[in-house]
């Protein structure tokens, strides 16, 4: 680490030296794979820099995670983090962020689905420049149709090309300077939605095509409600275009009924057309409830987001705390 400063490594200075190297690793519920995964990860980036520390926080598990990670920070440079509830993976990785004291930072999971023989080769990119080194899915083929589609729909949702630019397909697992890592610590939202705030801060950064690899037991936690809950925030949190599309649809739903109206008069003076009327009105009132009830669903996920942020509450509460290496203020 730049200890003598305590300031980040300029890009020009990365490839002569000597770094911290720390990895931050969100877990919930992981017993089965955390006590395999972390000191196969100690020894990959060991090879890379003898400066290195784990972060490991516990996001509120409930079955032997915070037990086995205790007992490797006794033998493993792990820096071990419990909440005191669960909340959430966006949580997680800031409360990583914020303990973290390395000059590059690698965010990544602990089931072994992040190949971790890719850290070598982003502190390579790190060490010629580039500030964020990413991931990307090398295939997605395997994904069921409806999550494609809704993962394309996600990212025009949230496109804006005069604003962050949130690479498509790509993951948590990533490698951050550590002036990324100040930034983004330096961010007020409470509602985060990480890979909205990894493009927003900028940076020069660098894609990787990896592949997956199969996680070796247990099942992920991510099902499609909670992916869906995460888009929401993404969405509400870097877009307007929902609202916009709302504003839209009203302009199209009052332009058609002017023109239905002078249709009906129309008929009625001209055609001698007698009107029903039960079935037309009733179609129309379903109709307009059914778009009303859904712009105001909309604008109040904005609201509600806008709540949650006016009360200033923490993003995660710390219960418990471990093995902090000496290094930067938290």
């Amino acid at each position: 680490m730049n200890t003598e400063t305590n300031a980040p490594i300029r890009s020009e200075d990365r490839a002569t030296r000597p770094f911290r190297l720390s990895c931050v690793v969100p877990a919930y519920n992981e017993s089965l794979l955390i006590g395999r995964f972390l000191p196969a990860l100690a020894e990959a980036i060991a090879a890379i820099t003898p400066d290195v520390e784990i972060i490991v926080v516990n996001d509120g598990s409930q079955d032997e995670t915070g037990r086995i990670v205790s007992a490797l920070t006794t033998t493993l440079p792990v820096h071990y983090i419990e909440f005191s509830r669960n909340f959430g993976k966006e949580a997680a990785l800031q409360a990583g962020l914020d303990a973290s004291t390395g000059d590059c930072v690698v965010l990544l999971d602990a089931d072994f689905q992040h190949p971790i023989e890719v850290i070598p080769q982003m502190v390579e990119r790190w060490r010629a420049g580039v500030d964020m080194v990413y991931t990307l899915k090398a295939h997605r083929g395997e994904e069921p149709r409806l999550r494609q589609l809704g993962s394309k729909l996600f990212y025009y949702l949230v496109s804006n090309r005069r604003g962050a630019v949130i690479p498509p397909d790509a993951g948590d697992f990533r490698l951050l300077d550590r002036r990324v890592v100040d930034a983004l610590c330096a961010l007020p939202e409470r509602n985060r939605f990480m890979k909205g705030l990894y493009a927003w801060v900028g940076f020069r950064s660098e894609g990787i095509a990896i592949t997956m690899h199969e996680r070796p037991a247990g099942e992920s936690k991510f099902n499609g409600l909670t992916l869906a809950s995460l888009a929401m925030t993404g969405v509400t949190a870097f877009s307007v275009k929902p609202l916009r599309l709302v504003t839209l649809t009203g302009l199209v739903i009052s332009v058609g009924s002017l023109g239905m109206a002078f249709w009906i008069i129309f008929e009625k003076l001209f055609l001698g057309q007698v009107i029903p009327g039960f079935t037309t009105l009733a179609a129309a009132v379903f109709l307009l409830s059914g778009v009303q009830l859904v712009s105001l669903g909309i604008v109040g996920e904005y609201v509600g987001r806008i709540f949650d942020e006016v009360k200033q509450r923490p993003r995660y509460l710390i219960a418990e705390e471990r093995g902090r290496r000496p290094g930067r203020a938290p």
